[in-house]
């Protein structure tokens, strides 16, 4: 029996006839990378999951990439990153949202796309199930970039946009801040985690995918800045602001969105490169631990800006 695909909500698939203990033929590698470039987002439900074999079906798909902070990784599987609320670090992502305490929500964003070069993807499974909230969203940028009109594809393949790391929410240019106060534990800068100061990442604002060769919209919101000299394209810059409101609010619509409620056993694999990610949070005092592997990126997508 082959692999079964289901189209999940909007964007993504869900895979069924799959054991991720069971063995890997080549056949079975090459329909399992093909459904990845193919579909970006790929569930599998109601696996026998460990670490070890965690690790094992990630690196089908690439070198394993080790999370930067050491404290947020596993002492026994360095190759895994624990995604835990309720615990030690809550104190670091809990925020206000319309007068409700959450931790952990994220904007979408890309991973890593602050270093010009995001890593190609990463496996998150559940290993205790919030039991409220603590949903992933993911959408898919492909087929975001699908659905604008031409004369908006025409110009964009002219443009570049550029990125600028920052710790605080409220200074990210075009996240919703509206109802957002930051809680009092928040990072100031990068510093305070052990982060170094980024310099900005600059990205065509239609990104080639380097495997598919499918066009992708190079805006995400998550640190998000400008339009690099939106002048040389014909674009003043109350215009090209305008220009980047309008693409993100692009990416927000429905249809290009997935979120996923997790329950045990689940597994979820998207490719980074064309796929955009975020999470609900939970409230405080509800425990939700997911594992998350995550596939190194080969090749610079973007530049790293020094001096512009």
């Amino acid at each position: 029996m082959g692999l079964i695909v289901t189209p999940l909500n909007n964007v993504g698939v869900e895979v069924s006839g799959f054991d991720i203990n069971g063995p890997y033929s080549e056949a079975l590698q090459a329909e399992l990378k093909a459904l990845w470039y193919e579909h970006a987002i790929l569930l599998f439900r109601d696996q026998d999951i460990t670490p070890q074999s965690q690790i094992r079906f990630s690196r089908l798909f690439g070198k394993l990439e080790m999370h930067p902070l050491k404290v947020t990784t596993s002492d026994q599987y360095p190759e895994l990153f624990v995604l835990e609320n309720n615990g030690a670090k809550d104190r670091f992502a809990t925020a206000f949202y319309h007068g409700e305490e959450i931790v952990g929500r994220l904007d979408w964003h890309i991973d890593l796309h602050y270093t010009g070069r995001p890593n190609h993807g990463a496996v998150l499974t559940a290993v205790e199930v919030a039991r409220e909230d603590g949903m992933t969203g993911f959408g898919d940028l492909a087929k975001a970039f699908d659905a604008l009109d031409d004369q908006t594809k025409a110009l964009l393949e002219k443009l570049e946009v550029a990125y600028a790391f920052s710790m605080q929410r409220r200074h990210m240019r075009y996240v919703d801040l509206d109802g957002y106060v930051p809680g009092p534990g928040l990072p100031k800068k990068p510093a305070d985690i052990g982060f170094p100061d980024f310099a900005d990442a600059v990205y065509p604002a239609v990104v080639t995918h380097p495997v598919s060769g499918r066009k992708i919209l190079g805006v995400v919101e998550q640190f998000l800045d400008r339009i690099i000299t939106p002048q040389r394209f014909g674009l003043c810059n109350d215009e090209a602001i305008e220009l980047l409101e309008r693409l993100v609010a692009h990416t927000r619509k429905p249809e290009f969105h997935y979120f996923h409620p997790w329950r045990q056993g689940d597994m979820v694999l998207w490719d980074n490169w064309r796929a955009m990610h975020c999470a609900t949070g939970t409230k405080p005092g509800v425990r939700r631990v997911i594992n998350r592997t995550t596939i190194e990126g080969d090749r610079m997508l973007g530049r790293v800006l020094s001096g512009e």
